[in-house]
């Protein structure tokens, strides 16, 4: 949930890089909504080793699998914003950007993995 207003600001600075309309972006508001609502659920994703049972394990196993579907949304959304405008390419903006979403990007797999409560136990 804290990611929500990094969101806001890369949007923000995105469509002021490209010159254009986030693309998508009635359904950015959805996934930033879809996001809220799923990381309040999967506040335990992060206990998967404190000895929880094997149901609550499998639970936020499956809610911590399941928010990575809107932010991929998201993460496409902005691919798509910026292969369709125009502006400058080289830009200390334009570096902060794609460092964030390759640094986001890849954190988000490695998340991705880690939802599997039986091998982050094992890992």
């Amino acid at each position: 949930v804290i990611i929500l207003p990094i969101f806001g600001l890369v949007s923000l600075v995105l469509s002021s890089i490209t010159h254009k309309e986030i693309f998508g972006k009635q359904g950015m508001v959805y996934c930033m909504s879809a996001i809220g609502i799923v990381g309040y659920l999967v506040w335990s994703h992060h206990m998967f080793t404190v000895g929880l049972d094997v149901d609550s394990r499998a639970y936020f196993s499956a809610a911590t699998a399941v928010i990575s579907i809107p932010t991929a949304v998201k993460v496409f959304s902005y691919l798509a914003t910026w292969t369709s405008g125009r502006g400058p390419r080289g830009s200390s903006t334009t570096y902060a950007f794609w460092s964030f979403l390759i640094c986001f990007t890849a954190g988000g797999f490695t998340g991705l993995i880690l939802s599997s409560a039986s091998l982050d136990l094992i890992l």
